[in-house]
């Protein structure tokens, strides 16, 4: 069986991806950093819980080591926890939403990387978003061209390149980022935009089941890969 922790996964896109993953047989674990959130929608799925707080090192550390202790290995990881960072712009919005976006990605990964060498096809697939990408914040013809979110674009362009960047140094695990697609969301709901989470969630279970000789280092749509 594929063993799989997929974070900030009790709703939206990371939820979705959970029952899509469930439905081909893997194994996977919700973290998230609400206990009874998390427990309900583990519990609505027929998924397992584990508290993980992608902004506290001894939590990420505790949850991991949980899987280890049950499982052994780790197969798929799902860097799916994020925050918009809206509204005002200054130091403590800007460390918060850098802290969840970015730094959490670094957090949950290091303390995943021993458990993924386990894994015959270990994947990573960190959820990050063309609102990070030059080329489409430049693209007059592009929705991220009006969208007024400085720290939330920054931060995932940050994760765009943390993703490159282990892909590199990280030659026997695959990394890829993904651009889900503009989804009606708890994150989303200011704005009055997006499809179904389900339809976007595809587009992350695709990358979180290459092959073997799959692609790494990637930054895709449901298109193909998106220029950034």
């Amino acid at each position: 069986m594929t063993i799989t922790l997929i974070t900030g996964a009790n709703k939206g896109i990371g939820f979705e991806t959970a029952k899509q993953l469930l439905a081909l047989g893997h194994v996977v674990y919700i973290g998230a950093r609400d206990v009874e959130r998390g427990e309900k929608a583990a519990a609505a799925l027929g998924a397992r819980f584990v508290r993980l707080d992608v902004t506290d090192d001894a939590s990420v550390s505790k949850a991991l080591a949980t899987i280890d202790s049950a499982e052994g290995r780790l197969d798929v990881l799902v860097n799916n926890a994020g925050i918009l960072g809206d509204g005002v712009i200054d130091g403590p919005t800007a460390l918060r939403a850098f802290d969840t976006n970015a730094v959490g990605i670094v957090r949950v990964t290091e303390a995943a990387l021993p458990l993924l060498r386990t894994s015959s096809n270990p994947t990573v697939v960190t959820v990050s978003s063309s609102a990070g990408s030059f080329w489409a914040v430049t693209n007059p013809d592009r929705p991220e061209f009006t969208l007024p979110l400085a720290l939330y674009s920054a931060s995932k362009s940050a994760a765009t390149m943390l993703t490159v960047q282990y892909a590199k140094f990280q030659p026997g695990i695959k990394f890829n980022a993904v651009e889900p697609g503009t989804t009606a969301t708890d994150l989303t709901a200011a704005f009055g935009i997006g499809r179904a989470p389900e339809e976007s969630a595809r587009v992350v279970v695709r990358l979180a089941t290459l092959d073997a000789d799959g692609p790494t280092g990637t930054f895709q749509d449901e298109n193909g890969e998106v220029p950034w």
